[in-house]
């Protein structure tokens, strides 16, 4: 069976998303790419973009008549043994089979690449100057951010900047010891989501991830240098709607971006 005449490709879909973050950008451990591709094609007309891709989002694909879905996180990581209905995960599988519907999962190919992600995060502050934590064989790109600020701006203003750009009313914090909440900062450290193994150790006035261990924060505290915390994907969510408007535009709006209206981190404060 031959896909029909509107939309676009599935490979076409793919190669855009390739094109803005290759796959050989992501993390030897992670499993990014194409995850789903339905035995009968059919051209994409609405892809949905969401940070975790649950049950709800995959009915909500389905009701919006998306063929296709980009999840940040991948939703297959360690490997199936089976497709069957007694899991969550492989009740979504083999929904989206069913459905004809495909999966794309970038993940940290999306950390890495400049304009990511992490970029993201890092436009909440005035940045003169930023860098890869941990950069790869091209030095611009890699694991989370360093940032050089234009200017200090104090920790009160860096929460308040933080909660405008990802939309939360609430932040976790811990003030570092022997500043206060008017003192200055010139240097932040950050990396979306859990960025502990990132950020550790890296000299600067402020860390800002989406979670981290309990005595990796206390660590950093003890050091003089304060934390927010998130939540892992409220870190990462915002990007998907500046992202939505780079992918239409790359598909040559041939192909509708919407962004879920059901994703949320699991964890609320109450």
């Amino acid at each position: 069976m031959s896909v029909g005449d509107n939309g676009v490709p599935l490979k076409k879909v793919t190669s855009a998303l390739e094109d803005f973050a290759p796959q050989q950008l992501s993390e030897k451990w992670d499993n990014t790419g194409l995850l789903v591709e339905p035995y009968t094609a059919r051209n994409i007309t609405k892809v949905l973009l969401t940070n975790d891709l649950t049950e709800d989002v995959a009915l909500e694909a389905y009701n919006q008549g998306c063929e296709m879905i980009v999840s940040y996180h991948p939703p297959i990581f360690a490997p199936l043994k089976s497709v069957v209905q007694s899991a969550w995960k492989e009740r979504i599988i083999s929904f989206l089979l069913e459905k004809r519907i495909s999966l794309y999962s970038p993940h940290t190919s999306w950390d890495s690449v400049n304009g990511g992600v992490n970029d993201w995060l890092a436009s909440a502050f005035p940045v003169a100057e930023s860098n890869p934590i941990l950069p790869g064989v091209d030095p611009q790109v890699g694991a989370g951010r360093s940032l050089q600020l234009k200017s200090s701006i104090t920790l009160s203003d860096a929460v308040s900047k933080v909660k405008i750009l990802t939309g939360l009313n609430h932040v976790r914090f811990a003030i570092g010891k022997g500043k206060k909440m008017m003192s200055e900062i010139k240097i932040v450290a950050l990396c979306a989501g859990s960025g502990s193994s990132v950020v550790k150790g890296v000299a600067a006035d402020l860390y800002l991830t989406g979670e981290m261990l309990h005595h990796d924060v206390l660590d950093a505290a003890q050091r003089g240098i304060s934390v927010i915390l998130t939540n892992h994907s409220d870190s990462e969510r915002g990007f998907l709607t500046v992202f939505s408007t780079n992918l239409a535009s790359k598909l040559n709006n041939e192909v509708e971006v919407i962004v879920s209206k059901v994703d949320r981190d699991p964890l609320v404060t109450l």
